[in-house]
């Protein structure tokens, strides 16, 4: 059963060339496709992060407000740093 490269990703056509080299054409293609099935049985659910789901709630209630743009590139928020600080840092992404 020949494999449709084009819609493979380029790591995964990286490991089907190395199968080819290693162990023959037809039985690479075989442990190829039991790979294949393997990695996307195992593909991780990701779980939203709660930190990131109380930023949003928080600004959910700026969600209307025309005068809060956070424009293309978007904002980085870290904790503030130095002797004394307390609070959040809020600093504009630039395109670099």
């Amino acid at each position: 059963m020949p494999i449709d490269e084009s819609e493979l990703k380029k790591g995964q056509i990286a490991k089907l060339n190395a199968l080819r080299k290693s162990v023959g054409d037809d039985l690479a293609e075989d442990v190829f496709v039991k790979w294949l099935r393997r990695q996307q049985s195992a593909k991780k659910i990701e779980e939203a992060d709660p930190v990131a789901e109380k930023l949003v709630k928080a600004l959910a209630s700026l969600e209307k407000d025309e005068g809060f743009r956070l424009g293309n590139q978007g904002y980085t928020v870290r904790r503030a740093r130095g002797k004394g600080a307390s609070g959040f840092v809020a600093v504009k992404n630039e395109k670099d």
